[in-house]
């Protein structure tokens, strides 16, 4: 069972791993104009956020899987193929970029609003408030928002399996449903219990050592 265990946990944790990078470049900036763009806030854009609010809804819309077959010519293009690991990075990183930018922006909401006026009153620029004073302020949030957004992402890979994608998910299927070998099921869900057990207890950990500074 190892032999089929081990490579699978490997894709898994392939796939987790640049889906996060990925969907942090791509949320991370868009989290951040949501928040400053609104009405009221420190670079005031309305249409701006309005159609960043529009797009980002509506991919938020689309359950993981639909939105995967959408985005296979996009892979094959990037990647060169649809099918395996890597191609499944494209639309992972796609679908959770949206989750990221709402978790960024909830994040830096929570700033108090009066350290973003006393900035303003000090002359700070946008970019200053940004970098200097929302990011840093909130980030026992963003971390524990950064760790939501990869245990979401396991789950979004477990999903992948079934249309290809490779991983825990796609042993899980292949040989506990179809085959039904219901031991290979049972250890390849335990393996992903573990793989989030960990990653929120070490989110946890770094979000409190943060908040305590």
């Amino acid at each position: 069972m190892a032999d089929l265990i081990v490579p699978a946990l490997i894709e898994t944790l392939h796939m987790v791993f640049l889906s996060t990078i990925f969907s942090l470049i791509l949320g991370f900036p868009l989290g951040i104009l949501l928040v400053i763009t609104e009405k009221g806030s420190i670079w005031e854009k309305k249409q701006l956020n309005r159609i960043l609010n529009g797009v980002i809804n509506i991919l938020r819309s689309f359950p993981f899987i639909i939105l995967m077959i959408l985005l296979f010519p996009l892979s094959r293009i990037i990647v060169g193929k649809t099918i395996g690991t890597t191609a499944t990075v494209v639309p992972l990183s796609i679908a959770a970029a949206p989750f990221v930018a709402r978790i960024i922006e909830s994040s830096l909401k929570e700033v108090d609003r009066g350290i973003i006026e006393s900035s303003l009153a000090m002359g700070a620029s946008a970019g200053e408030i940004v970098f200097k004073v929302l990011i840093p302020e909130s980030m026992p949030s963003l971390i524990l928002g950064i760790t939501t957004t990869i245990i979401n992402i396991i789950g979004y890979t477990a999903m992948a399996g079934a249309i290809g994608g490779g991983g825990l998910g796609d042993v899980a299927i292949r040989y506990g449903l179809y085959r039904f070998q219901t031991d290979v099921m049972v250890v390849a869900v335990i393996v992903i219990i573990v793989i989030v057990q960990g990653i929120q207890y070490i989110g946890n950990k770094l979000s409190s050592k943060i908040n305590k500074k």
